[in-house]
């Protein structure tokens, strides 16, 4: 084994692993150990302050991928165990119909790639596909498994990067042309503006808003795109002094977020850029820009464009389906459209029309962010499900209308569409799916101003199904529920006057941390169940739970985000007393993924508060079933600001030792925060608590 390099964890014992990493004299750092446990996970073994044996753990990688790969539930035990009724039955529907769902097709792709799942596969070329192995250390260029790796995790982040940044885009450009004129919507959000504007020093008094909103549309598109090297406004104007010197002195502050998507791809080609610490860096660079352009930027044009919502109770889960309406369901991240869909569909002239057409109405529902946004800001619009439960969904027989915009839309849908007459309507020629009809905007977006007859085809269209599909047998499973949603800031300002009521009730121990619960679902693990199990174990222990995107359905749908004795119980007794006497839920549900944003805004004010660092607080950030590149530059949004990230999914990071150290170990130093991933969800849930624990402590908090 070379001491500089080797493709595996394969010493036979400690005493060899240790040999060649001795420490230089007066050298009093200790490198640490990777080992895996019982289910696979690489672990970081620190032999001088964790008393575990050899026997605890296994060293050879690709026998650890078996292992993880063991893990993973198939479908019977997804059918058995996923926490939801309503999933259960909607699954033997599907079954009982001979149709397929995401579970089988995660059957039928096993056993998967370990290469894959260790990250130690590059495609990067055409010389490869290169793998590494014992008798291939290094691929035909030279690259080895540091170097894959690394390059894999970059590339990763960049995708999650121009995902939300293609949102970005849209919503402020839909911001700016509102108030150009050339979109005929109110620009809701006038304070949102305002004081945003005054943050990013822009001028505002003695200012129309239109003008207002122009100047600030400017700045976000500039950070959002441009190629001139100089000041990151957002981060200038909206990050923590602290966290900006980390980021100065770790040379990661982006040039914009297409600037570092575009360098990714560059320098993770074949012969660009061979030095695995680099590439991390740049991958930094991409969670910089995803953090503070496409979530933020993003939560700042929507909140301006749309307003910021206020608390409400929304139906959810599929019981509140309605039989004998016309069902339209809305899926993905878009909200322009989808606002002015709602909308017209809510006049009395398309309720006439769907009347003489035989139905009692129009009822709009929604999947994945496309509900989570409209469910607090317009009337009647009921969250069903996310991404992987979508086509599950469509089974009720009940939807006439399917509206699919960008993100989170797989293409299974369309099959499981076809058997239900279900019409599917694309609205984005980034969503486009086949042999769905294509009813929006043009990829220049020239018929922008066209976006409320667009609307109104799509709810007529929506009319015509219904009139369409009267023979199709509908079957809603029972299972129905409301939900409190909507919770800011800005709200907690309007009902209780700031964040006092959450900075006492964390100094004195009421509550012990506050947690971001976000990401999307993974069949690796049982479906919903990791969600649900963790956050037991956080609200058990007086852990406030926030929660955003795909995560936050089980939980709305389960009970978490109500005032209800059965809400609080899952809560101990100081959670639970606290809530009780605010009128809380134990779950508050922000909003959409870019509503990652609102819960920074609850980190930072209550640490600014404080005049504390965020990274010395008790904040987690947890995404027990994180699933995409989205879902990695997540956690690097929170893990940049020093809080660590909790995972039941692990990274594809298995064949290199130094970027596992440097994911879960090396960046304590350098960030303040560090990745910690356990199969176990409760397992999880108990060393976050250990770890904010100690923060507690050495705050001096208990």
């Amino acid at each position: 084994m070379s001491t500089s390099h080797h493709h595996g964890f394969n010493p036979k014992n400690e005493a060899e692993y240790l040999k060649g990493h001795e420490h230089a004299p007066g050298d009093h750092s200790h490198r640490p150990i990777i080992r895996f446990d019982k289910n696979g996970i690489p672990k970081v073994v620190d032999h001088e302050h964790d008393h575990t044996t050899d026997a605890d753990y296994q060293d050879d990688y690709m026998q650890a991928v078996a292992a993880y790969k063991k893990t993973f539930p198939d479908k019977k035990q997804q059918m058995e165990e996923t926490p939801d009724p309503a999933i259960r039955e909607l699954m033997r529907r599907m079954d009982d119909l001979g149709i397929d769902n995401v579970f089988d097709r995660f059957d039928a792709q096993k056993p998967q790639c370990s290469f894959g799942i260790a990250g130690i596969c590059c495609k990067n070329c055409q010389m490869g596909p290169c793998r590494i192995t014992p008798k291939s250390p290094k691929g035909v260029c030279g690259a080895d498994a540091d170097l894959i790796v690394a390059r894999n995790l970059c590339r990763m982040a960049a995708a999650g990067v121009a995902q939300h940044g293609m949102h970005e885009r849209e919503v402020i450009l839909n911001l700016m042309w509102a108030a150009e004129g050339k979109l005929d919507v109110p620009i809701e959000g006038e304070y949102k503006i305002r004081a945003t504007a005054e943050q990013f020093g822009i001028k505002t008094k003695n200012r129309q808003l239109k003008n207002i909103t122009i100047d600030l549309c400017k700045v976000l598109l500039d950070d959002l795109s441009t190629p001139y090297p100089g000041q990151y406004k957002t981060i200038a104007a909206c990050a923590p002094p602290e966290r900006q010197k980390v980021w100065q002195d770790l040379d990661i502050i982006p040039v914009s977020a297409y600037h570092e998507t575009f360098e990714s791809n560059h320098i993770t080609g074949v012969g660009v850029n061979g030095d695995w610490q680099s590439v991390m860096q740049q991958m930094l660079r991409n969670g910089l820009a995803f953090t503070f352009s496409t979530v933020l930027g993003t939560s700042i044009a929507t909140d301006g464009l749309l307003g910021i919502g206020d608390r409400a109770t929304a139906k959810v889960n599929v019981g509140a389906l309605k039989k004998d309406y016309v069902n339209i369901a809305v899926h993905g991240h878009l909200p322009m459209l989808v606002r002015e869909i709602v909308r017209t569909g809510q006049t009395q002239k398309f309720i006439d029309k769907a009347k003489a057409a035989g139905a009692k109405g129009i009822q709009f529902y929604g999947i994945c962010c496309s509900g989570l946004s409209a469910m607090y800001r317009y009337d009647g619009v009921i969250p069903l499900s996310n991404a992987i439960s979508a086509e599950m969904v469509i089974t009720t027989g009940a939807l006439d209308l399917w509206v699919a915009d960008v993100q989170e839309v797989y293409p299974a849908i369309m099959d499981v569409a076809r058997c239900f007459k279900t019409t599917v309507v694309t609205t984005h020629d980034s969503g486009r799916l086949p042999g769905a009809e294509h009813i929006g905007y043009d990829h220049h977006h020239t018929n922008i101003g066209e976006t409320k007859q667009i609307a109104e085809k799509i709810v007529n269209r929506a009319i015509e199904s219904f009139e369409n599909r009267k023979d199709v047998p509908v079957s809603i499973p029972p299972y129905e529920i409301t939900a409190d949603v909507g919770f800011s800031v800005e709200y907690f300002k309007k009902a209780f006057g700031g964040l006092d009521v959450l900075i006492d009730a964390l100094k004195d121990g009421t509550i012990r941390g506050i947690i971001n619960l976000v990401g999307c679902t993974n069949p690796r693990v049982v479906y919903e169940k990791t969600i649900v199990d963790y956050t037991n174990v956080m609200l058990k222990h007086n852990y406030l739970i926030l929660t955003n995107g795909c995560a936050s359905y089980p939980l709305i749908k389960l009970g978490y985000a109500q005032t209800t004795d059965a809400a609080w119980d899952h809560c101990g007794d100081s959670l639970k007393g606290w809530l009780k006497a605010h009128n809380l839920p134990p779950v508050l549900h922000v909003g959409e993924c870019i509503d990652n944003a609102r819960s920074t805004a609850f980190f930072g004010g209550i640490a600014g508060a404080l005049g504390i660092a965020i990274k010395d607080m008790p904040y987690g950030f947890a995404s027990p079933e994180w699933a995409n590149e989205k879902g990695l530059d997540a956690a690097l949004a929170f893990r940049l600001f020093g809080i660590s990230s909790y995972h039941c999914v692990e990274a594809p990071i298995y064949g290199s030792e130094k970027v596992t150290a440097y994911m879960k170990y090396d960046s304590k130093k350098t960030l303040g925060s560090v990745m910690v991933v356990d199969a176990d969800p409760k397992a999880l849930g108990e060393k976050c608590v250990r770890d904010l624990e100690a923060k507690r402590k050495a705050l001096g908090w208990d």
